[in-house]
């Protein structure tokens, strides 16, 4: 492909993620991406086949670049708590800098479900293995690298929704802090892990056979009534 028809392809993915964010996917059309893009209609088939195979390049787009500049962000940290704190604040400049991020990341779930389970496969995959290097050199107690990855997604994936996309906060040193603390040290103020302790047994039943239990206190003598003799 020509520098000219890099730069066109790239103007149309920028138009389809304003447009696939603003109407949603079902209601945007090819027209209104190449309106966007200031393209002839035409010029879009050039590129891409259908409307579905271009709002699929744009997720996987956004995942590549997404990964890209955290990864670039956080190469220089030394230690494992940096690369979070890091990588969480070049996941919010993301946001800011693309704000459509998450209706189409969620629309792709509907329209392409493959599309969508790569995106976090993908990033999931980076983050197993540093965490799991991590483990390795003794950074972190040991623990299922996968499950721990999709957390610490799931933390940045809220943080960046509240704080970036609904409510812009440039104050967000707060919300790091609170989440490093709480990677830190969790959640329990000096308190012991409780042990899990086990159900109380079940009382044994009493058989039917047994005429009397063998704790049952043995009954008391007849005292004779007044006036008997002996």
């Amino acid at each position: 492909m020509t520098p000219r028809g890099q730069r066109t392809r790239q103007k149309l993915l920028k138009a389809a993620e304003a447009v696939f964010g603003d109407k949603g996917y079902e209601r945007a059309s090819i027209a209104d991406l190449t309106r966007k893009a200031s393209v002839a209609l035409g010029t879009f088939y050039v590129y891409f086949p259908d409307k579905q195979s271009i709002f699929v390049e744009v997720v996987d787009e956004l995942g590549a670049r997404l990964r890209r500049l955290i990864a670039e962000s956080t190469a220089a940290c030394t230690t494992r708590l940096e690369v979070e704190r890091e990588g969480l604040r070049a996941f919010f400049q993301f946001v800011r800098q693309h704000p459509n991020l998450y209706r189409v990341v969620r629309q792709a779930e509907f329209v392409d479900a493959d599309c969508y389970r790569r995106y976090y496969d993908r990033f999931a995959k980076g983050y197993v293995r540093g965490l799991t290097q991590a483990m390795d050199a003794g950074e972190l107690r040991r623990m299922d690298p996968e499950a721990l990855a999709y957390c610490l997604m799931g933390i940045g994936d809220f943080l960046g929704m509240r704080w970036v996309l609904w409510e812009e906060d440039m104050g967000l040193e707060r919300v790091l802090d609170t989440a490093m603390t709480l990677l830190t040290h969790g959640l329990p103020s000096g308190a012991p892990v409780l042990k899990t302790v086990p159900p109380p047994k079940a009382p044994k039943a009493v058989t039917k056979s047994s005429s009397k239990s063998p704790s049952s206190p043995s009954p008391k003598p007849r005292r004779p009534a007044r006036g008997s003799r002996s």
